[in-house]
């Protein structure tokens, strides 16, 4: 009989955190949250992107987020040619995911969407999603239908603030957050999903007082890439590279010059390391 192949459950793992934005304001309070819940033997490093001339804040729109894909997989390209296990982009449009899937190397991408159902549709049949402002429901809405989930949405709750707004005055981000809860629940939701990423630090009252899950984007996603990065690490399940998953040659790449100029990262990396 063969020795088995699979890896400890406890094998050094490396994860690159990328927060989509050109300024590194969020970089502490990721870092902190995750260092609240990451495996001991995980090491991540959390950035955000360098961009000359940009001060992108959010990627609301469509165009900022046109803006921010082609840096997001340079970087990807880079991370997975230099050691990282993991790749996390917590934006719960899912900005460049696919994309990040086909330059990755050996290494796992997730995003906060897709991150986000999976965690949901495992504890509940039904789920509401609260956003922002209206004009994310439509991309938002896309992305779930895409990802096959769009039978099990009871409704998208609207609370009126846009992303930068949701940390300003806190208390008022969350009695409407109660509100948007309340209505869901009535219309039968059996689970809540807090589709921003800057939505964070609110989950965990809401779902105390009302006694129903609530996801929090941010949480999902790293608990998404850890333990696809800790599958790859122990088992070797890895992002596919056949038919669909083809992805371009590093010989292409490279006489492309797509990935030729600096790489954009905010020089404000923070490590949190294994313990």
């Amino acid at each position: 009989m063969s020795a088995p192949s699979e890896k400890p459950a406890t094998t050094p793992i490396k994860i690159l955190w990328i927060i989509p934005v050109t300024t590194p304001i969020y970089n502490k309070a990721f870092a902190d949250m995750i260092a609240g819940v990451k495996s001991p033997h995980v090491e991540v490093h959390v950035a955000s992107l360098d961009l000359p001339g940009m001060n992108l804040t959010n990627l609301e729109y469509r165009a900022n987020e046109a803006a921010i894909t082609q840096p997001l997989l340079h970087v990807a390209h880079y991370a997975g040619k230099n050691g990282f296990d993991g790749y996390a982009i917590p934006c719960f449009y899912d900005t460049a995911l696919k994309e990040a899937r086909e330059v990755s190397g050996d290494m796992i991408v997730s995003a906060s969407c897709e991150a986000s159902l999976i965690a949901i549709t495992g504890i509940c049949n039904r789920f509401s999603v609260i956003i922002g402002v209206g004009k994310w429901q439509v991309e938002i809405e896309d992305a779930i239908r895409g990802y096959g989930y769009g039978n099990r949405v009871v409704s998208f709750e609207t609370i009126g603030l846009h992303i930068e707004e949701f940390q300003i005055n806190p208390e008022e981000a969350r009695r409407r957050m109660r509100e948007a809860v309340e209505k869901a629940m009535k219309a039968g939701a059996e689970g809540i999903i807090l589709a921003c990423t800057v939505e964070f630090g609110f989950y965990s009252t809401l779902q105390e007082e009302y006694g129903i899950p609530v996801i929090d984007g941010d949480f999902a996603c790293y608990v998404d890439v850890e333990r696809k990065a800790m599958n790859k690490a122990q088992f070797g399940w890895k992002s596919s590279r056949i038919g669909s998953m083809d992805p371009p040659s590093e010989k292409d790449l490279e006489k492309s010059g797509i990935y030729a100029g600096p790489l954009p990262i905010n020089k404000d990396i923070i490590i949190v390391r294994r313990e």
